[in-house]
């Protein structure tokens, strides 16, 4: 995808958001995030488009720090402007990206064609996930379609650049392998899971287990949003793979 698609997809995205929290309330549990109301979700968006619209507004060569998480979901705007804030923080964010120089240079935290490529990649997904977030907090818990090309864009920057940055809790002794297919683009991805963490390339190999579902579907289980049934996936062979790559690869902020 092109830089110009991406900033494209936050700027839905954001709005799909807030039209999601603004149904379900400040108030409402996030199911997919246990623990954390919508206004917690609000609050945690909203801080990390500042903290990206800074990186590339102010082009910092160095990865800015930020609070803990706790620290961060405890601070942040009243509730009666929440809502507010996190449309103006969405806009502003989408605004700087737009107008950014192509040639800019500042600090990123993984691969990627160029430092606009990657903040505009990466806050996309960071929209696109936690806008799915919202909508399942919302009355009904109804989903919009996430576009095939998006989603297998997401796959690949979670399955090529997060998942190689992980380290499992828990050791294996026998690496396990685990080939991702996107039926409705034909991406692939073949992954092994072993006692140093996970490896990944694009392409297929035999693999232990299989996954095959629509790009959305796939998107959405492996960024631990839905379930293989939920989201119309199927899994073949040693079925526990799927839950080990899904503890192993929790995306957090930290």
């Amino acid at each position: 995808m092109e830089i110009e698609q991406h900033i494209a997809a936050l700027d839905r995205d954001g709005r799909l958001l807030a039209e999601a929290a603004e149904r379900a309330g400040l108030a409402a549990a996030v199911p997919s995030c246990p623990s954390w109301q919508v206004a917690d979700l609000l609050r945690h968006i909203l801080y990390v488009h500042e903290w990206a619209a800074t990186h590339v507004g102010k082009a910092v060569h160095q990865m800015l720090p930020g609070p803990s998480e706790a620290e961060l979901l405890s601070g942040g705007p009243p509730d009666a402007v929440l809502l507010d804030a996190y449309r103006a923080g969405h806009g502003a964010l989408t605004g700087t990206l737009h107008c950014a120089d192509p040639a800019l240079a500042c600090a990123t935290f993984l691969p990627a064609p160029s430092p606009l490529a990657f903040w505009a990649r990466r806050q996309a997904h960071e929209t696109a996930v936690h806008r799915v977030d919202a909508e399942l907090a919302a009355p009904g818990g109804s989903v919009t379609p996430i576009g095939a090309e998006l989603a297998a864009d997401g796959i690949d920057e979670l399955v090529m650049g997060f998942a190689p940055r992980d380290r499992l809790s828990t050791r294996l002794g026998t690496p396990r392998t685990l080939q991702l297919r996107a039926a409705d683009t034909g991406d692939q991805w073949h992954l092994v899971i072993g006692p140093v963490g996970i490896e990944a390339h694009r392409g297929h190999d035999q693999a232990g287990t299989v996954v095959t579902g629509s790009s959305a579907g796939l998107y959405l289980v492996l960024w631990n949003r839905q379930d293989a049934d939920t989201a119309g996936v199927t899994v073949s062979g040693e079925a526990d793979v799927l839950r080990l790559w899904r503890d192993a690869t929790q995306v957090r902020w930290a």
